[in-house]
């Protein structure tokens, strides 16, 4: 499998279908995706606490293992885009 190690390596692509192969051979180095995260200061954010049902956090954090991201990153991911959507929703 191919790996990356700069954004400026991922060509340009015709079509989805081009996409989809191309990723399908290419894997994004990690350090590539650490050094792409935002990460705010701590006067940015605040600290909150969750309590989750273990399974549920045992596969969120399989599905962050997956993409390379820190699961706590992603969750903040998936909450900003949910938010998003529900601002759009009116």
């Amino acid at each position: 499998m191919n790996s990356i190690s700069s954004w400026k390596d991922v060509p340009e692509f015709e079509d989805e279908k081009e996409e989809a192969e191309y990723w399908q051979k290419t894997q994004i180095d990690p350090r590539l995706m650490n050094g792409s995260l935002h990460k705010p200061d701590s006067r940015e954010s605040t600290t909150i606490t969750l309590r989750f049902d273990p399974r549920m956090l045992a596969r969120i954090k399989r599905i962050a293992r997956s993409r390379y991201l820190n699961y706590q990153s992603m969750i903040k991911q998936w909450l900003s885009e949910r938010m998003e959507e529900e601002l759009r929703k009116g």
